[in-house]
């Protein structure tokens, strides 16, 4: 899965411009959000094919700032701490999390600095849960 950093139009149909070249080129998303910050949108969305997702909006006219690797991890949604938790031991194995967000199917999905790092924290996270 990949995090795609898209730069949006911030008026209205930016959003539904995207979608519809998304659709056009047969690429789905898996998760995401978008919002405008210092009047700008930024938008990030999950897709099984980052790459596929950046040549479909570049054929649109809408810009891609980066196409990354992410961590997606499934929580425990009936745990309260467990965000403070996992992002804590991502902190003190060095990982900077860039952005956080979730997926459809409700895990957190995390674009970080060291997904190697951050990969060897989820599965420890994982193992200690007894969830592999």
């Amino acid at each position: 899965m990949q995090d795609v950093s898209i730069v949006l139009d911030n008026r209205p149909g930016a959003l539904a411009d995207m979608g519809e070249a998304l659709g056009r080129a047969g690429v789905s998303v898996e998760g995401g959000g978008a919002w405008v910050v210092d009047g700008r949108g930024t938008a990030h969305f999950l897709f099984e094919d980052g790459h596929a997702a950046k040549a479909a909006l570049e054929a649109a006219g809408i810009g891609v700032a980066a196409v990354r690797d992410v961590v997606v991890q499934k929580l425990a949604q009936g745990e309260p701490g467990q965000l403070g938790k996992l992002t804590r031991r991502m902190a003190e194995a060095g990982v900077n999390i860039e952005v956080l967000y979730s997926d459809h199917a409700n895990q957190l999905v995390l674009v970080v600095d060291r997904v190697d790092a951050a990969r060897a924290v989820a599965a420890q996270w994982m193992r200690e849960r007894g969830l592999t």
